[in-house]
């Protein structure tokens, strides 16, 4: 049967469509089952989420007082009549309840709530790497590898140490092979820093500006206390700096009688890249470990994008487009605030992170990339040079197009969300 129409074209909803908004006026009579939810007060606000799912929202107190009743067992429509009585004006509970819908908040059927998360994996091994005693064998670590770069300079690792052979594809392998288990143990304390206070997480590849980056997602944090919040997210920088203190011991060690040796090398070259990794945390606008300190230290949701927005509003006065201009009324007042500042270093800080490529690494991989080349066009060149010149620059160009790939991947992705939207 057609639709309807009122005079002035509007169509009216068909029967399904009355039935269905009759079921959920009905609703409003029936208790909901909500999931076992955690609540954090914080800065005024109040972050209500499923740890199980981590599915997380951050609700006004007086709408966390009606997510509680609902909770109690109170009808929404019941919690509404409380709310307006308690706050003095009415609210519109359907679309409360609608929103605990999406986010997964109510049970889709009747049935008795778990009395707690079912406890995360390998907790008691992450409250075991960050016991008292672990702590005094970091600082140990750490005082020793100070001690040997104070009495022997050469230990401090340099970007020359990253050529320690004249096998270009060599050191990539090596670089590559060994690196790999040093990314893996940084994202494995992060993961076991959150999993000792009971917080889940994941893992993926993604990839900053030109380097490729693996992230580990603890989106439980959010429903914990601040101040426990900050060694969860240090947890990766700590191990870096004593594993950094391992190498360094391993290649004083391991020196010849001159001095020198291969195994010391190349220790000194994965330390170097280890410091690399180290110092780009601090390249927060890169939304590293930093970033997400500075953020949680300032109460802020979604301090990046809000400042890019800001950035792009600042353009958009500048060239008198205020029909591009984007709405700031629905930033968080925490996010405008640091904005402010923030949008500013975004431009400054990728420069920086360009220069300090350039003139870092820049000039070893100017100088291995130029050697290669000159392999090819020698008059007399050995087939195992060329060889390893030809696997070194695949191995290169194999890195940039991964991070091509994982921006264009994204891009596509968010491109299709935004088309999904309109469409809907």
């Amino acid at each position: 049967m057609a639709d309807q129409e009122l005079r002035d074209g509007t169509a009216l909803p068909d029967a399904s469509d009355v039935a269905a908004y009759a079921a959920a006026v009905r609703d409003l009579d029936s208790p909901l089952v909500l999931h076992r939810l955690v609540h954090l007060e914080e800065n005024g606000e109040v972050t209500i989420g499923r740890p199980d799912t981590e599915s997380f929202a951050i609700f006004p107190p007086d709408g966390a007082a009606l997510v509680r009743r609902l909770q109690e067992g109170a009808t929404p429509r019941q919690a509404a009549d409380w709310y307006a009585v308690e706050y003095g004006e009415p609210i519109d509970v359907a679309d409360v309840v609608e929103v605990l819908h999406e986010l997964d908040f109510v049970m889709p059927e009747p049935g008795p709530v778990p009395e707690a998360a079912p406890p995360v994996r390998w907790q008691r091994l992450g409250r075991a790497l960050f016991s008292p005693v672990a702590w005094l064998c970091y600082g140990a670590v750490v005082a020793w590898a100070t001690v040997l770069v104070v009495r022997s300079p050469e230990l401090l690792p340099t970007p020359r140490d990253m050529v320690f052979s004249e096998y270009y594809s060599l050191i990539m392998v090596v670089m590559t092979v060994a690196a790999a288990p040093l990314i893996a143990i940084h994202e494995i304390y992060h993961a076991l820093a959150g999993r000792r206070l009971g917080v889940g997480s994941r893992t993926r590849m993604s990839y900053r500006f030109y380097f490729l980056v693996v992230e580990t997602s603890l989106d439980g944090l959010v429903v914990v206390e601040r101040r426990r919040r900050y060694l969860p997210i240090l947890a990766g920088m700590l191990v870096d700096v004593v594993l950094i203190g391992v190498l360094i011991i391993v290649a004083d060690l391991t020196r010849g009688p001159g001095g020198d040796g291969l195994a010391a090398r190349v220790c000194l070259a994965v330390a170097f890249a280890a410091v690399i990794r180290v110092l780009w945390q601090f390249f927060f606008y890169l939304r590293t470990d930093i970033y997400v300190l500075i953020s949680t230290a300032l109460g802020c949701v979604d301090l990046h994008t809000t400042a890019t927005r800001m950035l792009r509003n600042r353009y958009n006065r500048l060239l008198r487009r205020p029909d591009r201009l984007l709405d700031e009324s629905a930033w968080h007042p925490a996010d405008r605030r640091a904005a402010r500042w923030y949008s500013w270093l975004i431009p400054v800080g990728y420069t920086l992170s360009l220069s300090t490529f350039l003139l870092g690494l820049g000039p070893v991989f100017y100088d291995m990339i130029g050697a290669v080349l000159g392999r090819f066009t020698a008059d007399r060149t050995d087939w195992v040079m060329l060889v390893d010149g030809t696997v070194f620059l695949l191995l290169t160009f194999l890195q940039i197009g991964i991070a091509l790939w994982l921006a264009a991947r994204d891009r596509l992705r968010r491109r299709r969300e935004r088309t999904r939207h309109v469409i809907i």
